[in-house]
């Protein structure tokens, strides 16, 4: 029997550096509950602590696929509709090695079957290395598909400058010139907060990968950001035939691509950002201390591109571009979206109006308007239309999506 859901499939628990505590399996589960997430990974499958939490609180569903045990349950996450939320197994690989002379960073997110092959798994990799300290362990590329071939290997975050296959950096030309003989592995492309299914549409190589989009959550409250929307068989199998071959995979859920980090060339100290044209002019040299620019996703992507700007791929597949209800709230109401203003909002809607996503895709505006007020709902309306202005984000510093024309 087929399902709709949304999934997010590249996060990290709270063993992953640089993260928050809150990554348990019951905060995991609150919160994909609450922004309407059926399926999440589990993160960092090669951190021997946390597969041990892992084993203890979840339970297998005997198709490849967990559910966090009864007992773990939190009791404000039972008053969310629906069946709770699926765990595959999952984790970020980094591999960092030498080629042609040039030091390589990319980083993978695997998905497995199960956490007998987790095990596994994470027993080779102790022989070559400390995987104690972080969930993203080095490993070499072919080690990975040898060690679990019925696996799913996507590499993450395609177009970043640092980690990643395409990125200025680090990365190749093509994901061939990568993986070379292990390229036909290959079925599907993280694209990243800094691009979104059209940027890569650009690219005529990049046809044949299936494109999916996830959070990299550091934390449980940013699962989301980005997402999958799938109609699958709820089963590991299902997700395997999604993602491998596209059948079921309905399309994507994206930031604004200008929102992320990496999007514009820039120096993040010296404050300057500057688009592929003003950043080719300059030769790719920083105007305020003369140093090497880092190149953004945009202008990597019209390096690698050999189709026009606004080429739409035939059989693409659908994509949303949203904002975070608590950006949103921020933006409408004036004050952080850590303040208790803010939080107050985000929780009288989900109460009153359903899931995150919900309110974000689905929910009339007027009874967002009723909820939350008309600006709220006009900030909402403008980020369905694609309404917005965009400033771009560059060298690690977040883009910004204003939803008013206050002029």
């Amino acid at each position: 029997m087929l399902m709709k859901m949304i999934a997010d499939l590249h996060i990290h628990s709270r063993f992953s550096m640089a993260t928050s505590k809150e990554g348990t399996p019951e905060n995991l589960d609150f919160w994909a509950r609450k922004k309407g997430i059926s399926l999440i990974g589990t993160g960092d499958f090669t951190h021997p602590v946390w597969r041990e939490e892992l084993k203890e609180r979840l339970v297998s569903e005997g198709n490849g696929l967990y559910r966090l045990r009864d007992e773990y349950v939190k009791e404000e996450s039972r008053k969310f509709p629906g069946e709770g939320t699926r765990f595959v197994v999952s984790g970020e690989i980094s591999s960092i090695y030498k080629k042609n002379g040039k030091t390589r960073k990319v980083h993978n997110v695997i998905l497995l079957p199960g956490l007998e092959a987790a095990d596994a798994m994470a027993q080779r990799l102790e022989k070559i290395g400390n995987i104690h300290s972080d969930g993203r362990p080095i490993l070499g590329l072919e080690m990975m598909l040898d060690v679990c071939p019925e696996g799913i290997l996507i590499p993450a975050h395609i177009w970043t400058p640092h980690f990643s296959v395409l990125g200025a950096k680090s990365g190749f030309d093509s994901v061939e010139e990568c993986f070379e003989e292990l390229a036909p592995y290959i079925h599907a492309l993280e694209t990243g907060l800094s691009s979104d299914p059209a940027m890569n549409w650009r690219i005529s190589k990049l046809d044949r990968y299936q494109l999916v989009s996830n959070s990299d959550a550091h934390s449980p409250s940013k699962l989301g950001r980005e997402a999958n929307l799938l109609d699958i068989d709820c089963s590991y199998e299902g997700l395997y035939r999604a993602i491998q071959t596209g059948e079921g995979l309905e399309g994507t859920v994206e930031f604004f691509p200008e929102e992320g980090k990496y999007h514009f060339d820039g120096h993040r100290k010296c404050g300057v950002s500057l688009s592929p044209v003003e950043a080719e002019r300059l030769g790719g040299i920083c105007p305020v201390c003369g140093k090497k620019l880092t190149m953004g996703v945009d202008h990597r992507v019209e390096q690698l591109a050999d189709r026009a700007e606004g080429f739409v791929k035939k059989d693409g597949k659908k994509y949303e571009s949203l904002v975070p209800l608590p950006e949103v709230i921020s933006t409408c109401m004036g004050y952080s979206t850590a303040s208790k203003k803010v939080q107050g909002c985000f929780e009288q809607m989900i109460q009153t109006l359903g899931t995150e996503f919900d309110i974000l895709r689905n929910v009339p505006s007027e009874d967002i308007k009723s909820c939350a007020g008309e600006r709220i709902a006009e900030g909402i309306e403008n980020v369905r239309t694609g309404n917005v202005k965009r400033i771009p984000g560059y060298d690690g510093e977040y883009g910004k999506i204003e939803l008013f024309d206050e002029n």
